[in-house]
C-alpha cells in the first residue's frame, strides 16, 4: 500500500520499547515538523487555494498529534526531551537537485513529505504489532491511519502539479534511494532512526 521498498525489522520496535521516553520525545518533536511543514507550504503556495485548506488541515492535526504524544508523556511521568535532529529528513531532502523551478520545487517537496509520512505510518504499523503496552498499541494503531491518508494526500498533490510519468519516476527514485537508507538504520530509539 505504502509503495516503500524495505521493512522495518521487529527488533526495531524492541528498541523503541526498551527506550520509551526516547521515542515519545522523537515523535513529539516529529510532529511538530510535519506541521512546520504544512505551514511552510502555506506560507511558499498561497496562491494554490487548494493546497493551502489541505496544508491548513495537515498542520493542525499534527500539532493535535503533537499535544497527544506529549500528554501521554506527561501522563506516565515524563518530561519532553530536547529536540534532535532527524537525519532521516535532511538526507531525504538533499537527494533531489534544487531547483528555481517553484512547480519542481513544489513537486519535490510534496514528494519528500509523502515518503516521511509513509514510513512514519510503516514504523506506528510495526510499533504497534508488537507492544504490550495495549494503550500504545492502539494509540499508534490510530496515529498510522492518519498518516497513511497524510501520505496519499501529499502524494495526490504532487500528481497535480506534473505529469504522473515524471512524478512516478521521481517517487520510484526516491523511494529506492530511501530503502537503500534504511538498510542501515533500524538501531535507534528514533522513529525513522
Amino acid at each position: 500500500m505504502l509503495g516503500l521498498q524495505f521493512e522495518t525489522e521487529t527488533s526495531w520496535a524492541d528498541i523503541a520499547k526498551d527506550n520509551l521516553q526516547q521515542i515519545l520525545t522523537d515523535h513529539a518533536f516529529l510532529e511538530q515538523k510535519a506541521a512546520s511543514n504544512a505551514v511552510s507550504i502555506i506560507i511558499n503556495y498561497s496562491e494554490e487555494t487548494e493546497l493551502v485548506k489541505e496544508m491548513s488541515n495537515i498542520a493542525i492535526e499534527e500539532m493535535q498529534h503533537f499535544k497527544m504524544v506529549h500528554l501521554l508523556m506527561v501522563k506516565r511521568g515524563m518530561v519532553l526531551g530536547r529536540e534532535q535532529k532527524n537525519d532521516y529528513a535532511i538526507k531525504l531532502q538533499k537527494f533531489f537537485n534544487k531547483t528555481k523551478d517553484r512547480t519542481n520545487a513544489l513537486v519535490q517537496r510534496l514528494l519528500v513529505a509523502a515518503l516521511i509520512e509513509a514510513r512514519s505510518c510503516e514504523r506506528f504499523k510495526v510499533f504497534s504489532e508488537n507492544m504490550e503496552d495495549e494503550e500504545l498499541s492502539k494509540f499508534y494503531n490510530n496515529l498510522m491511519i492518519s498518516e497513511a491518508n497524510h501520505y496519499t494526500t501529499f502524494l495526490q498533490f504532487a500528481r497535480k502539479y506534473q505529469e504522473r510519468e515524471i512524478v512516478d519516476a521521481k517517487w520510484n527514485a526516491l523511494v529506492a534511494f530511501e530503502a537503500e537508507m534504511m538498510k542501515e538504520r533500524g538501531n535507534l530509539a528514533k522513529i525513522h532512526g
